[in-house]
């Protein structure tokens, strides 16, 4: 399984203890420090069943930039130019993603 971390988030840390407490082999991802591209983003979009808007974080400023009458590949590029934007955490198996708020949601994919 593939976690998009932000050790900085407590929410991210909790989801990550669930799934070593469940002795999950967690890839870390730390997204801030290593963005997603586009490809990954629309990827991840697609497993988690939602729109680019859907799994960003509208309390951060960037969001401004989300303009509602920009295409879902503006918005991609918006995630990618801003990572911060990223919900997190978000787990992600071969076929299916979930976004860890609440932490146990993670626990879906096992």
């Amino acid at each position: 399984m593939i976690l998009y971390h932000n050790p900085q988030c407590s929410k991210s840390r909790q989801a990550l203890t669930l799934l070593q407490e469940n002795d999950v082999d967690v890839t870390i991802i730390e997204y801030l420090t290593t963005p997603l591209t586009i490809e990954e983003l629309d990827i991840l979009a697609r497993k988690l069943g939602l729109e680019p808007r859907q799994f960003m974080r509208h309390g951060e400023p960037e969001y401004q930039l989300a303009s509602e009458h920009l295409t879902r590949q503006a918005l991609l590029q918006i995630i990618v130019k801003h990572p911060r934007l990223l919900e997190r955490p978000i787990a992600v198996t071969e076929t299916k993603a979930v976004i860890g708020r609440p932490p146990e949601n993670v626990l879906a994919l096992l």
